[in-house]
């Protein structure tokens, strides 16, 4: 799917780039000096949760680009409709940071209790990310993710001044039918691994924006296969996962 760049849609564009831009900074700064290791990296539940959704701003704003020029239209009121478009749809990922932060401490808990058993586990989330990667289920909800119209048929019949919220929150939770492996995968890689955020970013942004982004999806999917195999014989593959001599000297 591409973006015309037509006046109404260079500002929506714009500032949903700038957006994640910013959103990558915040990240960057709060999450460039930590090293990877299982739990929530010493964060308190609301510091988690908050970078978790600033991290999910910086991965996911990208994307919505096309599904927010659209939604925008045209003439007075795309601020508020763009504005509350990206509120809803981040509510959404907000949401599955709960989930994200109760698998992290789990995760931790874990890795401290047996760590054989959380190196198979971690290799088994690879595999099963990528699996999920060439399932048609993901193939359906890509589409949908994709579909700008969809969004509008759907949404089209909202009223009331939360229906753009409540439009971000539809489409959000597609996005996170979509994603919810790759999240989960993260973890296991290292949440705060700032290498993995931009490679997903990479990835989530192709499939959704590309021409070609199935065979995208496809090729994450075997990859992270092959690197869920791996695992067993090299767990520092999955630091969420495995304590590293290193995370041991400083607990």
């Amino acid at each position: 799917m591409t973006i015309r760049a037509t006046t109404s849609s260079v500002p929506v564009s714009a500032g949903l780039f700038a957006a994640a831009a910013i959103a990558w900074l915040v990240v960057v700064a709060q999450a460039g000096g930590m090293e990877s290791a299982p739990g929530t990296m010493g964060l308190g539940a609301a510091a988690f949760l908050g970078l978790w959704t600033m991290m999910m701003a910086a991965m996911m704003l990208p994307a919505l680009a096309p599904v927010g020029v659209l939604y925008a239209g045209d003439g007075e009121g795309r601020v508020a409709r763009t504005s509350g478009l990206v509120a809803g749809y981040l509510i959404v990922w907000a949401a599955f940071g709960v989930l994200a932060l109760t698998l992290s401490i789990a995760a931790k808990d874990l890795a401290d209790r047996n760590e054989s058993a959380a190196t198979w586990i971690g290799a088994a989330v690879l595999v099963g990310t990528g699996v999920y990667q060439l399932s048609t289920l993901k193939e359906r909800c890509l589409v949908a993710c994709r579909s700008p119209l969809q969004l509008l048929m759907r949404t089209g019949a909202y009223r009331g001044p939360s229906r753009h919220v409540r439009a971000g929150i539809y489409h959000g939770a597609y996005c996170v039918a979509c994603c919810w492996s790759l999240m989960v995968a993260l973890i296991a890689l290292g949440i705060m691994d700032l290498r993995w955020m931009v490679a997903f970013a990479v990835v989530i942004t192709l499939e959704k924006l590309w021409r070609y982004g199935r065979v995208v999806a496809l090729a994450a999917g075997i990859g992270l296969i092959a690197l869920g195999l791996a695992v067993p014989s090299h767990p520092g593959i999955v630091p969420g996962l495995h304590n590293s001599p290193m995370s041991m000297d400083s607990m």
